[in-house]
Formats: structure tokens, C-alpha cells, sequence
């Protein structure tokens, strides 16, 4: 079956049409000219703000003209990661998807159901002309991945609206009503390089076949990090041999845990039997100790050409120190909310090459004294060794309000729609909520819900069909019933 098959037909049309559109973050300026081209074709009024962000205002159907105004929003970028081993182009090529089942992949890349369900949908509503519907103002962001900079630059001026349906969350049996705020660690640190020593032998050591995913959801699954666990063996490789660190080169994006790691090192041709033994069966303890997590996980040793420089030993031992004293992973959990990630970080990306050692990482909290503890720990780690570290990118959470007027509709109509009581959260992903909310100064009532998305920010990720249909039915019973002004 064809993607433009599935049912709701407009919707999946209308994400295949997307999907065709390269739109990295930080990239979207196709992806913004065909929400544009869209927008006017229908003879909407169609505007882009200084910053790329598009709004779209379709006005309310007869007899809905003293309803609430609603303000429909998804973001436009989506995150490009894809398979090692897959020859891909994410600058010229569309996502190739394909039908399994009751769900949609794509063949070795992320797919962008991520937001792009949720743009699909709005451009569904757009687009509708038989359905019943209050004034309606599509809110199209950009870079919303890479630091909700769309968000961030928003007019709040250019909105009418009263309301806001936020659609970028992935259970279609939750309705989020909070999320965590964040802040990007990034640290750069300088290094001698020397030469590599006589009668040394060269191997590239790749760990890979992570699950990843998405930094903020799937950080309490306990999912192996590449860039810690190829740290961990470096450290312990060198309590026993006289190894060196040529590079290392771990992690791809910021808000993603990191599947995969490579590093090029030197041993002395002494110990190199030794220390192939050692890597084997460093091998076989992490697959045992993830075994139930990771069953992908692969741990390779080639050998290569001895490099002709190394880091510096002493630096490559403080190198080493820093990044097993960095926090990764949950931080703390809610004390208010059960099962909630309050608190956490991520190593995402770490290099060290020509002179030069970087990395990355981003952290969590829904509550702002929490994430600048966690943001210090991670801080304190590298300026022991004298890294310059810049802190920067920060965004608020959004606090949950139980008494929302929102939440109350969605609630009934959700138990109307399904015969069932959805659950009520907030999420430890970075929804644009927060930073909405805090333009709005209050004023407008937010809600975020979806489909059912599995493995976002990673070549797994996935959307059930089944979930898409039911969710658009859903939206489509909401704009139905909000209420008068």
C-alpha cells in the first residue's frame, strides 16, 4: 500500500507531500516556501514573520463565528539522523517511507513524523472545506529541534487567538499539559598534539547499533550512550595498557542520545594481542549488561595505520576523567507527578581532533532551580579541566495547570470519542508550550496532543496509521465543540 493510501487520505497525502521537502533544522527555507505556496493556493491569508515562522488564518465556518479563536501549531523542521551504513542525502532527497503493517518507517533514516504528522493534520483542517470550525490560526514554527529559535523570535502581536492545540506529542491516549524547560552545555578545550611513539600499533574502535532517541523521552529507558560507553572502555583500557588517543568522534545531534562512537588509538605492539582480548570481552559485558535494551549493540576493533599524532597523554588522561564525571542520564525524578523525568542530561556529541576536543550535551528540567543544578554538574566536569565551557539556548518549562478549561473539554470529549479516560501528564521532552506560554504572558489556554510515535530523533522512529486516523477524528470533534467567546 501507498502512503497517499491510508486513511485520513488528505492527511497522509499531505505528509508524503511534506516528507518530499528536505527540511533539515536550521534548513527550512524550502520547507517555509511550500507552506507558503500552500497557505496562498488556498487563498488563505498567508504570512511569514521575520524569523520564518508562517501563520495561517482560515476563518470560522458559518454559524461558529462566536467561538473561541484556536491556534493550531507544529513546527516545520525535523531531525535528519540515519544509519551508518545508509547512503543518504538529506540536502536533496525525500524521506523514502514505506507501509508496515499498521505503521509508517522509513528505510534507514528518521522519518519526520516528527512534527510532521502534526503539519500534515493542520494543513488537513486548512484545507477542509466541509467541516464545522471556529476562526482558526495555523502556527507554522521553525527550528524547533535545534533550539526552538522560531519559538523563541515569535510575535505574539501577530495571534488572536485564545487557545492553543499544540500537536507534538506522541501517545494518542495522553493530553500534556507541562514540559521541561532546557539549557545546551557546550564545551571546547585545547590540546598538544605529539608525535606517536616507535613500534606502535593502530586500531579504529567503533561502537554502534544503539537504539538512541529522543533525549528527553527516552531518557529514563535506560538505553546505552555512545559517547559513555566508549569513554568507559578508553579509561579502563588504559588501567592496564599504555594506550593512546589519536581521535574520537561520538554522538550526532544535540537532543538525541547517541548511538554510535569511533575512536582511533595506538598500543604499544606489545600489548596488541593483549589488548585485542581485552576489547572482546569488554565486548561481551556490555552486550550482557544491555542485552535486554540494546540487542543491536556492536562493538568493532580494526586494525589501521598507526596515526602520526596523538593527544598529549596527560591531556588524554584529564580528557578521559571529565567525560566519566559528566552526569548523563536521569537526574532526578518529579516528586509531584509519578514517573516523570524532573531532571536530566545528555552527552550528546563529543570530538577531539586536530588540536581541539568539543562536546555537547543538553539538559532538562521542568524546574528551573533542578536544571541549573544538573547544568552546573555538568559544567563543573570540564572547567576541572580548563575547558571553556558556554552555557547558552535556555528555555523555560511549561508548568501544568490541572484546572485548564482546555484540559476540561478535551477530557469529555476524549471520553465521549474513545469510552475511555486518557491520561494527563506533562512530558520531559522541550515542547515550544513553555516558551509560548511565557510570550502570551498567560493568556492563552494550551493543550498538546497526537498519534502514537515511536522512536523519534532516531532511524527506528515509526507512526502508527491506526493512531493518525483516530487522533485526526479527534481534532476534528474538538474544533467542533470549543466554546463561545
Amino acid at each position: 500500500m501507498e502512503i497517499k493510501d491510508l486513511s485520513p487520505q488528505p492527511l497522509w497525502k499531505y505528509f508524503a507531500d511534506l516528507n518530499a521537502v528536505p527540511r533539515a533544522s536550521k534548513k527550512e527555507e524550502r520547507v517555509i516556501a511550500f507552506i507558503e505556496d500552500f497557505g496562498k493556493s488556498l487563498g488563505l491569508d498567508t504570512r511569514k514573520d521575520a524569523t520564518g515562522n508562517v501563520v495561517i488564518r482560515k476563518p470560522a465556518t458559518p454559524g461558529m463565528e462566536n467561538r473561541q479563536t484556536v491556534i493550531l501549531q507544529s513546527h516545520l523542521d525535523m531531525v535528519h539522523q540515519k544509519n551508518n551504513d545508509t547512503v543518504f542525502n538529506f540536502d536533496t532527497q525525500g524521506i523514502d517511507m514505506y507501509v508496515d503493517g499498521d505503521w509508517v518507517k522509513a528505510r534507514g533514516t528518521t522519518l519526520g513524523a516528527d512534527n510532521g504528522i502534526g503539519v500534515a493534520a493542520i494543513m488537513s483542517v486548512l484545507a477542509d472545506k466541509t467541516i464545522a470550525h471556529p476562526a482558526l490560526e495555523a502556527m507554522f514554527t521553525i527550528d524547533e529541534e535545534t533550539g526552538m529559535t522560531g519559538a523563541k523570535q515569535l510575535d505574539p502581536a501577530n495571534f488572536s487567538g485564545t487557545i492553543l492545540l499544540n500537536l507534538d506529542t506522541e501517545e494518542e491516549d495522553e493530553l500534556t499539559i507541562g514540559c521541561a524547560g532546557g539549557l545546551d552545555t557546550n564545551t571546547k578545550g585545547l590540546y598538544q598534539e605529539v608525535p606517536t611513539p616507535a613500534r606502535a600499533e593502530g586500531f579504529d574502535i567503533t561502537i554502534k547499533g544503539l537504539l538512541g532517541g529522543h533525549s528527553g523521552m527516552d531518557i529514563h529507558k535506560g538505553r546505552g550512550n555512545a559517547n559513555k560507553l566508549m569513554n568507559r572502555l578508553l579509561y579502563k583500557a588504559k588501567q592496564l595498557f599504555d594506550i593512546q588517543l589519536a581521535s574520537l568522534d561520538g554522538g550526532s545531534l544535540r537532543n538525541a542520545i547517541p548511538r554510535e562512537s569511533t575512536a582511533t588509538i595506538v598500543v604499544p605492539e606489545t600489548d596488541s594481542r593483549l589488548f585485542t582480548a581485552f576489547v572482546q570481552d569488554f565486548a561481551a559485558t556490555l552486550k550482557e549488561e544491555y542485552k535486554a535494551i540494546e540487542p543491536g549493540l556492536t562493538l568493532e576493533l580494526k586494525p589501521v595505520a598507526p596515526p602520526p599524532v596523538i593527544i598529549d597523554p596527560a591531556y588524554f588522561m584529564q580528557l578521559l576523567q571529565a567525560i566519566y564525571a559528566t552526569h548523563n542520564g536521569v537526574f532526578r525524578m518529579s516528586p509531584d507527578i509519578a514517573d516523570l523525568v524532573e531532571a536530566s542530561s545528555n552527552l550528546a556529541r563529543v570530538i577531539a581532533r586536530n588540536g581541539v576536543f568539543t562536546t555537547q550535551s543538553l539538559q532538562r528540567s521542568s524546574v528551573a532551580s533542578t536544571k541549573e543544578d544538573v547544568a552546573f554538574a555538568v559544567r563543573a566536569a570540564f572547567e576541572n579541566i580548563h575547558a571553556e565551557v558556554v552555557q547558552d539556548g535556555e528555555y523555560p518549562g511549561w508548568r501544568p495547570d490541572a484546572d485548564s478549561a482546555i484540559l476540561r473539554l478535551l477530557l469529555d470529549l476524549y471520553k465521549d470519542h474513545f469510552e475511555h479516560t486518557p491520561k494527563v501528564g506533562a512530558c520531559h521532552a522541550g515542547l515550544e508550550c513553555g516558551i509560548l506560554g511565557a510570550h502570551f504572558k498567560g493568556k492563552l489556554d494550551m493543550i498538546s496532543f497526537g498519534p502514537t510515535i515511536r522512536g523519534a530523533h532516531s532511524p527506528d522512529e515509526r507512526v502508527q496509521v491506526s493512531s493518525v486516523g483516530r487522533f485526526y477524528n479527534y481534532l476534528l470533534h474538538i474544533l467542533r465543540e470549543i466554546p463561545a467567546k
